[in-house]
């Protein structure tokens, strides 16, 4: 019942919420433009790293993120999928992404990365704790800052992000590159790289980007997918319920906030992605708010959630 409710996408129609948020004078500072302090020090990108490490460590019993089990009924792709596919899951945190597309489809082989190599770690231990030893040999996480680097040569090298596939054989992975990769992969003839992916699954993790580096991330993605190619995504939408409970003083950009712990969130209205993502070369398929109606057990309230949904694909 609740995975159902998490997939459902129309119980509330998002225009309806935006004109009561516009016009409710409580809610007035999350419309204005922002204008930077000169008092507020900026924030280096190792910073934001190590504030979702922290964030991660907090939460490392695994109970905190439930399996994301709709996704397999929301990009239907990765269950129908052939053998040998590859997914690159961006921001993997403790594997509650991973674990579903593991179960859903053992044609799936996934490389994981993640800003935290503690994370990375504990996502390993989630899947042999609870069990999924068997999944481990098709997932493969490494250490990745998408957001500052880009991601390692053998995930795809230079002739490969100039869209040159060739047919594999099976090589040990490299590890001169610091990835801090982990297994055995299929490489290209040339024994340089994996040939890029078929999927990047970008999951409420664009969201912990500043804005200003959005477009080289998405960008990055771009490079590393192979031509028709899907990038699935899905993340905070504006005026989400979670975006309306921060207070001014948490504002570090326009739709973009900071919680008490040095995470960040940015609220993506579907114009600002529509632009994101047509400006790094992807053509747009699909592109919507879904709009959800919870109740919180505790306190009986309703909680009106926006989510963005999208899919995107790397031109042939």
């Amino acid at each position: 019942m609740g995975e159902a409710a998490e997939y459902f996408s129309k119980d509330f129609q998002w225009d309806d919420l935006r004109i009561r948020v516009e016009n409710d004078p409580n809610l007035q500072y999350h419309l204005l433009p922002f204008e930077p302090s000169n008092s507020v020090p900026s924030v280096s990108p190792e910073a934001d790293s190590n504030a979702w490490s922290r964030f991660h460590l907090r939460h490392s019993s695994g109970k905190f993120f439930k399996e994301r089990r709709y996704l397999l009924k929301e990009f239907p792709e990765l269950v129908s999928c052939k053998k040998y596919c590859k997914v690159l899951e961006v921001g993997c945190g403790n594997g509650s992404t991973v674990i579903p597309i593991l179960r859903g489809n053992e044609n799936i082989i996934i490389y994981a990365c993640d800003c935290s190599t503690e994370t990375l770690e504990r996502a390993k231990d989630i899947l042999n704790d609870a069990g999924f030893a068997s999944l481990k040999d098709r997932f493969h996480p490494f250490y990745c800052d998408f957001s500052i680097s880009k991601f390692p040569t053998w995930l795809a090298c230079n002739s490969c992000r100039g869209n040159t596939f060739q047919q594999q054989r099976s090589f040990t992975t490299p590890e001169n590159d610091g990835s801090q990769a982990t297994g055995s992969f299929a490489l290209e003839e040339s024994g340089c790289c994996i040939g890029g992916v078929d999927f990047i699954t970008l999951i409420f993790t664009l969201s912990a980007v500043p804005l200003q580096r959005m477009p080289a991330s998405i960008r990055e993605c771009f490079m590393v997918l192979k031509p028709g190619g899907l990038l699935l995504f899905r993340d905070y939408g504006l005026y989400d319920m979670t975006m309306l409970r921060f207070a001014q003083d948490q504002r570090v950009g326009f739709r973009e906030y900071v919680r008490l712990d040095g995470t960040r969130s940015y609220f993506f209205c579907l114009s600002t992605l529509r632009d994101l993502f047509a400006n790094a070369g992807f053509v747009e398929l699909e592109l919507e708010y879904c709009c959800v109606k919870s109740s919180n057990r505790r306190n009986g309230k309703s909680m009106e959630r926006v989510w963005v949904h999208g899919k995107f694909q790397k031109p042939v």
